[in-house]
């Protein structure tokens, strides 16, 4: 459909005004960067053709955590500024080759755009509704979970540790029948697994209650195994000891796994509400589960 020529004017309008927006913008840049009156600039360092601000400075101590009280201290600065004008350095030598042209790093740019931008939805969306967390709420929360507070118990363990990776089924399946530490360990070492054999605790309150119960009806030579993180754990227990976990201690905790759960709705509703909305092609369609779009798919 063509534009009416009436429009046109208009069109060209907002594009000078845009222009001449961008050279004020420009002039602003160079006035600060500029100054000879003392006034505080806006620039604080330059690395070839790209400039770092206080914007950006300020941004970078956010998202490093460092607390306001210390975004004065040299030390802090000269760290997160140097690792700022490094990465800009590095921007210019990739620039300078062309890397943004190519069609791998274009689409890497396009995924981190969408990564930053969905989560800005999402902090927008759980800070909205963590803040109607109540008192009630996060005591209700705490005597429904007694094995996190009033039960928590904590465990002495001795643990062989692997990190998870694509052979941990083969790990699994060598291993399931075992019935001691040191057989996990000596399995392990000839399927050339790093591995980890050290003592350590497990709490009560980072386990299903089922599974504690479990561990607690062990018998003396019982080993078991979970999955943190990253990592797989086999583990035997060594000891018991209660340690309830009270005051504004069970209170921080108790509202810091609200927010976790609040989380982890928001991302399963938004993930339906997603695929409700999305319309597959070909083949795909029956993947996930839904009806052909009706659209025919491109071939290549």
């Amino acid at each position: 459909m063509k534009t009416p020529a009436k429009q046109l004017p208009g069109r060209i309008h907002i594009g000078v005004l845009v222009a001449l927006c961008g050279l004020a913008l420009v002039g602003c840049s160079k006035n600060n960067e500029q100054s000879a009156d003392g006034a505080k600039t806006q620039i604080v360092a330059h690395v070839g053709k790209e400039v770092v601000t206080t914007q950006e400075l300020d941004n970078e101590f956010r998202l490093a955590n460092v607390p306001t009280d210390k975004r004065k201290d040299p030390a802090a600065i000269k760290q997160v500024l140097g690792d700022l004008v490094t990465r800009k350095y590095m921007v210019g030598q990739a620039l300078d080759g062309k890397f943004d042209r190519e069609p791998t790093v274009l689409l890497d740019l396009l995924r981190a755009r969408e990564i930053v931008l969905a989560n800005a939805v999402a902090s927008r969306d759980l800070a909205t509704k963590s803040s109607a967390i109540t008192k009630a709420d996060i005591d209700s929360y705490i005597a429904n979970n007694p094995l996190k507070f009033a039960d928590r118990q904590v465990l002495s363990i001795e643990q062989v540790i692997f990190p998870l990776s694509a052979t941990s089924q083969t790990v699994a399946d060598a291993t399931k029948d075992m019935k001691t530490l040191d057989e996990v360990d000596q399995k392990l070492t000839e399927m050339g697994v790093a591995h980890n054999r050290s003592m350590g605790a497990l709490n009560s309150g980072d386990v299903s209650p089922d599974f504690f119960k479990v561990v607690q009806a062990k018998q003396a030579d019982d080993i078991f195994f979970i999955r943190s993180g990253s990592n797989g754990i086999f583990f035997k227990v060594k000891g018991q000891e209660a340690r309830p976990l009270e005051g504004e201690s069970a209170f921080n905790l108790a509202r810091q796994q609200l927010r976790l759960d609040l989380l982890k709705s928001e991302a399963g509703m938004t993930a339906v509400a997603a695929n409700l909305e999305a319309k597959y092609e070909g083949d795909y369609a029956g993947i996930m589960g839904k009806p052909n779009s009706g659209q025919p798919t491109v071939q290549k």
